[in-house]
């Protein structure tokens, strides 16, 4: 068995480029170990600022393979997220071995997220692993890989002020947006979307002091979230927005059908036709996707500049003789933009989105990091003697099956033997207590001679592991390299 993992982050894209790239994700990991015969389990990580696939392969990969290995995944993803393959062989960094181990343990512990530290995507790795278990894409080895990761990541979160500092996204986009705001407990809050940054945002909104929180969503889950939450829904977005000082969307919503909003694995080819024109023209969904009152929306967006011209207006009429209505700020935490670029030139309204808080995101303490940098290595150190060590034991147990059927022959030789003597002397033949003091003889003679060979072949088992990975980080290196050049160079120069 051999981990290959493929990535892709904010910290080698732009985040339009891994908007692009992670759409139809859902889809990914099924289609790959359906298509791809060595793959025995995948396990994929879609967040706000990384999309990454894991891949457990049950065949021996060289450097070459493990090019053309990445080829055909990055094939799949383009054909799932409409970008061409090689704009997604570009956009991935590949490992291998100890490299993928060692990563997924810094992701699920938020030294690899865009704000250093964040708790939330832990949570994130745990979906991601339930997700597979449910499309039935997972592997024992990554079973093992992901729980581990989990394991790692609460005791950073445990041990390190890193975990105790509350650092998220969520935070930082609420840092952001504090300064422009009324008091906290004055603050009328809007959500838009009811998944696991919506839960966050409620959570720090309330941490804060306010309490004026609605919540609004495409897929008439509002309801519902709204009870679980202690908010009141919001029937309508356009009503909600007019009367809102802040907004905090997070629904990814980006293209969904109506007739999909309960089908969280929509498929692709679904969303192709909508684009293609068969539900409601090549450019808009159909109205009432916003509101009753909302104009038609702009393909891609929950919140469009129209819709939100038409909440501004009504919060003027109803500001009456003040001089204008109360500004409204609006985070946009989805990846796949839940609003419309345009927003920001609606006059009174200031947008945060992802690329705005990554580019504004705090440092972290060196010492701090290093603390927790030192938790994730020792914890994957130690998986991967593991994981040597279960590849070697294959071996090993092959060795002791040939040596129980050695030691049953040479049981039965000695029963047999002392059984002729006992006759020859008209002595009873053997009971049962002397054939087990037989077989712990032999038994005790063959294993001790085997403790030699056992030794040998974890100690060859673990160097031809080694060895191998080594080639494979390689050939994962030049690929890397490869791609890295490719994005770095003009578009002039790519092939």
């Amino acid at each position: 068995m051999v981990l290959l993992s493929l990535t892709a982050s904010h910290r080698e894209l732009d985040l339009d480029a891994l908007e692009r790239l992670s759409t139809g994700s859902s889809s990914v990991g099924r289609v790959v170990v359906r298509t791809c015969g060595p793959v025995a389990g995948a396990v994929v990580i879609s967040t706000c600022n990384r999309f990454e696939l894991y891949l457990d392969v049950d065949a021996p990969l060289s450097g070459d393979s493990v090019r053309h290995a990445t080829r055909h995944v990055a094939e799949l993803v383009a054909d799932a997220s409409g970008v061409t393959g090689d704009v997604a062989a570009r956009s991935f960094t590949v490992r291998t071995g100890p490299e993928v181990t060692e990563h997924l343990f810094a992701v699920a512990s938020g030294l690899d997220a865009m704000v250093v530290g964040e708790r939330e995507i832990a949570g994130q790795v745990k979906r991601s692993l339930a997700e597979a278990r449910e499309q039935e894409t997972t592997s024992k080895t990554l079973e093992l890989l992901f729980q581990t990761a989990s394991r790692t990541s609460k005791r950073v979160g445990t041990d390190t002020e890193l975990g105790s500092a509350g650092r998220s996204v969520v935070a930082l986009a609420l840092d952001l947006a504090e300064r422009e705001l009324p008091p906290w407990d004055g603050t009328r809050a809007v959500l838009i979307g009811t998944g696991s940054y919506a839960g966050a945002s409620v959570a720090a909104l309330r941490a804060r002091g306010c309490d004026d929180i609605r919540v609004y969503s495409q897929s008439g889950r509002a309801e519902i979230f709204a009870e679980s939450h202690g908010v009141q829904p919001a029937a309508s977005l356009v009503e909600a927005l007019a009367d809102a000082d802040l907004v905090v969307s997070c629904s990814g919503a980006r293209g969904r059908l109506p007739a999909a909003r309960d089908e969280p694995e929509a498929e692709p080819e679904r969303l192709a036709d909508v684009v293609a024109g068969n539900f409601g023209g090549p450019t808009t969904l159909p109205r009432g996707l916003m509101g009753e009152d909302a104009p038609e929306a702009s393909l891609g967006h929950v919140l469009d500049a129209a819709a939100l011209v038409r909440a501004r207006e009504r919060a003027a009429d109803r500001a009456g003789d003040e001089p204008e209505p109360r500004p409204l700020v609006i985070l946009d935490l989805a990846l796949h933009r839940d609003v419309d670029p345009r927003v920001a030139d609606v006059e009174g309204v200031l947008l945060f989105d992802l690329a705005t808080l990554k580019a504004r995101a705090p440092a972290v303490a060196h010492d701090v990091v290093a603390q927790a940098q030192g938790i994730v290595d020792a914890a994957a150190r130690r998986f991967e003697e593991t994981r040597l060590g279960r590849e070697a034991d294959a071996a090993v147990v092959a060795l002791l099956d040939e040596a129980e059927v050695r030691a049953v022959a040479e049981i039965a030789a000695d029963v047999a033997r002392l059984t002729d003597e006992l006759a020859a002397r008209d002595q009873p033949a053997p009971d049962e207590s002397d054939v087990e003091a037989i077989a712990r003889d032999v038994r005790r003679r063959v294993h001790a001679e085997l403790h030699d060979k056992i030794v040998a072949i974890r100690a060859r088992a673990t160097a031809e592991a080694r060895a191998a990975e080594a080639a494979l980080v390689q050939g994962a290196e030049a690929l890397t390299a490869e791609a890295s050049a490719q994005r770095d160079a003009g578009p002039s120069q790519r092939r």
